[in-house]
């Protein structure tokens, strides 16, 4: 095996190849290539500077470190739509080509049967292949989805070279059987995957780390304890009621009787303790008259 050497790492993969029949598979594969080498024209990344993997339905390129990652970025995010825009007007329903990418840099090497080998490059293979990316292509009208690993984002994306705008390109996290990988989508990050933004929402104050709203204390009330009203205007004590005991609550009974505790009550009685009386009973005070 070589000594790792560092490279930059272009991964293009084509949407639902296996949907096709062979000719289709075998046109899609000879626009791949050409989209490919078009594209690393533009940048400036000639034969000499790159080596190609094939992986049928993807297209795997080591690019030489020397080889300018801002030009290659440029020319992805301009030339590979333009280049899927002019396929694809010409091209039937189920021809139609298009593209998910990754750009990674990192340390490959080549094993003796001419494999590569690199945690770097089974990275930018799980970014190509999450479902985040999956999903943003469905939703995209260019036909085109990029991603981006952390190091390309934190080398070149995010000091926004021109044709590279820093502001289209959004944090997400990637969940891999390698653990969560970190990236940068460009354009709008989908939902209802099982990856995720890392762009919080903001029903939800407990996530965005936002403070808990007017009268929420952020804490839930201890189990039996009856939850605290929410606070609103107090109103004006009537002048012919008497205020209640402190934490008592007042009871009335106008006609018929009742019973409490075994003791029978009627009556017009106030404070009654115990015994049978008869008429209408306030207990507590109920701005009723005395008897």
């Amino acid at each position: 095996m070589t000594d790792p050497v560092s490279r930059t790492i272009l991964l293009l993969d084509i949407e639902k190849y296996s949907d096709r029949d062979d000719v289709e598979q075998a046109y899609l594969r000879r626009m791949l290539y050409d989209i490919t080498d078009r594209t690393l024209e533009s940048a400036g990344i000639d034969e000499r500077l790159r080596l190609r993997a094939d992986r049928g339905d993807s297209v795997m390129e080591l690019i030489d470190a020397n080889a300018s990652v801002t030009a290659l970025l440029r020319a992805l995010l301009t030339e590979v739509p333009v280049q899927l825009r002019a396929v694809n007007r010409m091209a039937s329903s189920s021809a139609q080509i298009r593209l998910r990418g990754v750009v990674a840099t990192g340390y490959v090497a080549i094993d003796d049967h001419d494999g590569w080998v690199g945690s770097d490059l089974n990275h930018a293979c799980r970014l190509l292949d999450a479902q985040l990316l999956r999903a943003a292509l469905r939703e995209r009208a260019n036909d085109f989805a990029l991603c981006v690993s952390e190091g390309v984002h934190t080398g070149i994306v995010r000091h926004g070279h021109p044709g590279i705008p820093a502001e289209d390109f959004h944090p997400v996290t990637v969940d891999s059987k390698n653990g969560a990988l970190r990236a940068w989508l460009h354009g709008p990050v989908p939902h209802g995957t099982d990856d995720h933004s890392e762009t919080r929402g903001t029903d939800d104050h407990s996530e965005k780390g936002g403070a808990p709203a007017p009268g929420d204390s952020g804490e839930s009330p201890a189990p039996g304890a009856e939850p605290p009203a929410s606070p609103g205007p107090a109103s004006p004590a009537s002048p012919a009621s008497p205020a209640a005991p402190p934490g008592g609550v007042v009871f009335q009974f106008n006609g018929g009787s009742a019973t409490f505790g075994g003791s029978l009550v009627g009556g017009d009685q106030h404070g009654v303790s115990g015994g049978q009386v008869t008429g209408d009973v306030h207990l507590g005070g109920s701005g009723g008259e005395s008897a």
